[in-house]
């Protein structure tokens, strides 16, 4: 017989240590596919014709896709920020868009989880944006909150501007919109605003023109005097269409 002892407490840590890294492994990735599971299942059909892209959709509308991203905040709810970071990730790389907008709603509704951002895993959560749809869900959802509560800075929303990506251009004046939107948190940014609007106001575009009215329109609540005298000062600049919906959004209140 052997004179080797063996201690059969230190096997169990190193068998039970090995079983939890895999399961945690195993487990962000399972919960990304059992989310993309529940939106398949609610899908009506591609929408692509309504917003083009490299990505696939599902055709979920809003309301339900929010209610399966309710049932899975409370799943994780005490979950690790890194955790649902990882599931966000796990999400993206499904190449959905209701997939990735689900990734999004999950970080921004854990605390831990948006207090991780840093300019590097925002970026790194908007990877691939290439439609309206993703750019707008990633900076209402996330990235306007983020540049609020300092986690994205200036200069950084100002370099996604200079961009030779569109959807990066349009992301940076987006970024905006929350900064102005009540129901995202918002009080009213004039000086931001009116400094992405302002670099921006030459881009050909269309995708970031829209952007550019979006942004001004929302402002208005907040500064109206500020969004006159810009239009006014860049008459030069400001292209048709966002003087056409600013002047209508500024005399009547309504964008139409």
């Amino acid at each position: 017989m052997s004179d080797t002892v063996v201690c059969w407490s230190d096997v169990l840590i190193r068998l039970n240590t090995c079983t939890y890294v895999k399961a945690f492994y195993m487990d962000t990735q399972s919960i990304a596919d059992e989310i993309t599971q529940s939106l398949k299942a609610l899908g009506r059909g591609t929408r692509q014709e309504h917003r083009p892209s490299s990505q696939h959709d599902f055709g979920v509308y809003t309301p339900e896709l929010r209610g399966v991203v309710r049932d899975y905040k409370r799943r994780l709810a005490s979950q690790s920020a890194e955790d649902v970071y990882q599931i966000a990730l796990n999400l993206l790389d499904k190449n959905v868009t209701e997939c990735r907008q689900a990734g999004y709603e999950l970080v921004a509704g854990h605390k831990g989880a948006r207090e991780l951002l840093t300019p590097k895993r925002i970026e790194a959560l908007g990877q691939d944006i290439d439609n309206w749809a993703c750019v707008d869900g990633f900076c209402c959802t996330l990235v306007g909150r983020a540049w609020r509560e300092g986690r994205v800075s200036d200069a950084t929303v100002m370099r996604w501007s200079q961009s030779q990506d569109v959807w990066w251009r349009r992301a940076a004046v987006v970024a905006t919109v929350p900064l102005n939107i009540k129901a995202h948190g918002g009080v009213g940014d004039t000086v931001r605003t009116l400094m992405v609007c302002q670099s921006l106001l030459n881009d050909e575009e269309i995708m970031v023109q829209k952007a550019i009215s979006w942004a001004l329109r929302s402002l208005v609540t907040w500064d109206r005097g500020s969004v006159q005298g810009f239009l006014e000062e860049q008459s030069g600049s400001v292209s048709a269409l966002v003087r056409r919906e600013v002047v209508h959004k500024l005399r009547t209140g309504k964008k139409n």
